[in-house]
């Protein structure tokens, strides 16, 4: 056989990937050339949905990549440690890595990619955000040649699917969280999730593709979806939105050699008209926009074995192509070429829009006085309505024109201040 793998972990994604490349019937030819070598698993007693031969399985993952046989380790085990230390130990050995392990990717990307470039190594993962989506190859490929302007993207499906079933139904975010987790949907602990630290990931390594420079995760500003409540939500539908939890990657100037960006997640209106509005459930989508190519959108399925084990095995078919030809150079568009860190705008220079409820005393004058302390400091409103009544509270809906945060959060400070209001329940940003 050709390309011998060394596959560590068989849970979800490496059964799902097995699968795939055992079945080659109506797939690429170069599947063919594929040898599953050896495989790390944590048990060699578990009963599992593929067949390969006891020699194959082994619980010393060490072996793996330390084995001169071995061409490619494929991580699909999760987690930080071991894998991260498997990973570095495996370039060190010259091997090529396919990961699906966007954790690892986010936090220590600046020395696995270092490492590997000093190795003449690859390393390849796609899997590691959007699922099945194809994104990765095409920000370093197809859409290399494009000045990318901002990358926005759903690629959280748990919180997706949440919010979608709040939108849909009225529920309460606590009662859908709990539905999601007996439905497999949510983790039993789903703060990764919900408190936006996956997305944050993801959005940190397609930041670091669409703008050529290294992401420092302390810097991706993260919000999560707890504070989303259903009033929000129905107040979204009314004045022409939905609300999405969003990554959001985006340059802050014309461009240059090493634009300022901003990198964040956090929940946001987004316009019924905007492609994003439409992705529900478990999906997820990446919105593109660069010059000259304009808008791209790409969408699929965010998670599950088979759409992961579809990008997993698309890297090693790569990886099998570029060994073929058995060039010493690396092709430097499969290669990671960026060493420098991008710069960050501070979130307090983000220029947005802004949505905000407030709960007032019903008093004569209130409206005016908010729309004072927003003015006072440069803030425009797009729409200032008064909704209705909680009890005894007025309640007023604000949707601001594009503002520098610092400015809007001042305002606010201002108005929280004022005699007549009694709280400010939520504040949401505005595609």
């Amino acid at each position: 056989m050709g390309v011998k793998l060394g596959i560590l972990g068989l849970g979800t994604v490496g059964i799902g990937t097995v699968q795939l490349l055992q079945d080659g019937t109506g797939r690429h030819p170069l599947l063919q050339e594929i040898e599953i070598y050896k495989v790390g698993v944590r048990s060699l007693d578990k009963s599992r949905a593929v067949t390969l031969p006891e020699s194959v399985l082994t619980t010393d993952l060490e072996t793996i990549v330390n084995d001169p046989k071995v061409d490619v380790v494929v991580e699909v085990m999760g987690g930080l440690e071991p894998a991260r230390s498997l990973i570095l130990k495996a370039i060190e050995n010259g091997k090529h890595i396919v990961t699906a392990n966007k954790a690892v990717i986010s936090r220590f990307g600046e020395e696995i990619f270092t490492s590997a470039n000093k190795a003449g190594v690859y390393v390849m993962l796609e899997a590691a955000v959007g699922g099945g989506i194809p994104v990765i190859q095409p920000l370093k490929q197809s859409l290399s040649v494009n000045r990318i302007q901002s990358v926005t993207g759903i690629v959280n499906g748990t919180t997706n699917y949440i919010l979608t079933r709040m939108q849909q139904e009225g529920s309460n975010f606590s009662d859908v969280l709990a539905d999601a987790q007996r439905l497999g949907y949510a983790e039993a602990d789903p703060t990764a999730d919900v408190e936006g630290l996956d997305a944050a990931d993801k959005i940190a390594i397609l930041a670091s593709l669409a703008f050529d420079g290294r992401i420092k995760l302390e810097d991706v500003y993260c919000e999560g979806i707890r504070q989303v409540s259903k009033t929000d939500i129905a107040y979204a539908e009314k004045l022409g939105f939905v609300i999405k939890l969003l990554g959001i990657a985006k340059s802050d100037s014309t461009p240059s050699v090493n634009p300022p960006i901003s990198v964040r997640v956090h929940p946001t209106l987004v316009p019924k008209a905007h492609p994003l509005a439409s992705i529900n459930g478990v999906n997820n989508a990446i919105f593109i926009e660069g010059q000259p190519i304009g808008q791209v959108m790409l969408f699929g399925p965010g998670a599950g074995a088979g759409a992961t084990a579809s990008s997993v095995s698309s890297d090693i078919l790569n990886l099998v192509a570029s060994l073929k030809l058995g060039t010493a150079l690396p092709n430097p568009l499969l290669a990671c070429r960026h060493q420098g860190y991008c710069q960050i705008t501070p979130v307090a220079e983000l220029v947005t829009r802004f949505y905000a409820r407030f709960l007032t005393k019903d008093q004569s004058g209130v409206i005016g006085k908010i729309g004072t302390c927003f003015g006072d400091r440069g803030v425009s409103l797009e729409s200032l309505v008064q909704t209705g009544f909680q009890g005894e509270l007025a309640e007023i809906v604000v949707v601001t024109h594009d503002v520098r945060e610092g400015d809007f959060r001042e305002a606010l400070t201002e108005i929280q201040n004022l005699p007549v209001i009694d709280s400010i329940p939520s504040v949401l940003r505005v595609l």
